[in-house]
């Protein structure tokens, strides 16, 4: 009897966790627009799950401010928020500016190696026009700096705060064709930390990171119903 409850609750969280990962995950990667109406009934009919698992995930979503309720007219995912992309931003340059200080002194030959694989499966990408998975292997980058120098409870705290800075990266990607020049930032952020030269290392990540300034009004003008 036991034995059968907890694999009872395990079932229950299972699909409560799949159900929040895949509609996270579509509002990040913008299939599902910001804007958009999203309903309980869409939502069981699409995945195929019962009602409790949903509106779970559409309360942990609505406390990331991914998910906005409105009396009388239903939930809606929400518009971007450039405030909140901006200070998301300012705190990840913030700690990436530090933390890949950090790296030129930390990492090691194998990490430094990993870096180099990440880059080669990104021109890749770029050869095949593929931005969403550009997407992914940037995270992958970044996370391999951060995680390689110890700061894995960091790293989770940028993923917490970055929920609309993520799908204003989307955006970008799927706007532009200059991904060259991610490509060659991280080259030269790589360089820098085989170089030990932090000074270096910093100026490209201040620079690497610091590019949605420029790009923001752009973005909003050619989406402008994504936007608050």
């Amino acid at each position: 009897m036991n034995y059968n409850s907890e694999s009872s609750r395990d079932a229950k969280g299972s699909i409560r966790d799949y159900v929040y990962d895949k509609l996270k995950s579509d509002i990040l990667d913008l299939k599902l627009e910001p804007g958009r109406f999203i309903s309980e009934k869409d939502i069981i009919e699409m995945l195929k799950v019962s009602r409790t698992p949903i509106r779970e995930a559409f309360v942990k979503l609505s406390q990331e401010g991914l998910i906005e309720t409105i009396p009388q007219r239903g939930s809606f995912i929400s518009l971007i928020d450039l405030d909140m992309v901006e200070e998301s931003r300012f705190v990840r340059e913030t700690l990436e500016s530090t933390i890949v200080r950090l790296a030129c002194e930390q990492l090691k030959a194998e990490q430094v190696l990993q870096l180099l694989n990440l880059i080669a499966l990104q021109e890749l990408c770029i050869e095949e026009k593929n931005y969403k998975r550009l997407f992914e292997l940037d995270d992958e980058f970044h996370k391999t700096i951060i995680i390689g120098c110890g700061k894995l409870r960091t790293w989770k705290l940028l993923q917490e705060l970055s929920a609309h800075y993520q799908r204003v990266r989307m955006l970008r990607l799927a706007a532009n064709d200059d991904w060259h020049i991610i490509l060659s930032q991280h080259r030269a952020i790589v360089t820098a930390i085989k170089d030990k030269d932090a000074d270096a290392a910093e100026k490209v990540m201040h620079e690497h990171l610091n590019r949605f300034q420029l790009e923001k009004d752009e973005l909003k003008e050619k989406h402008p119903a994504y936007f608050k």
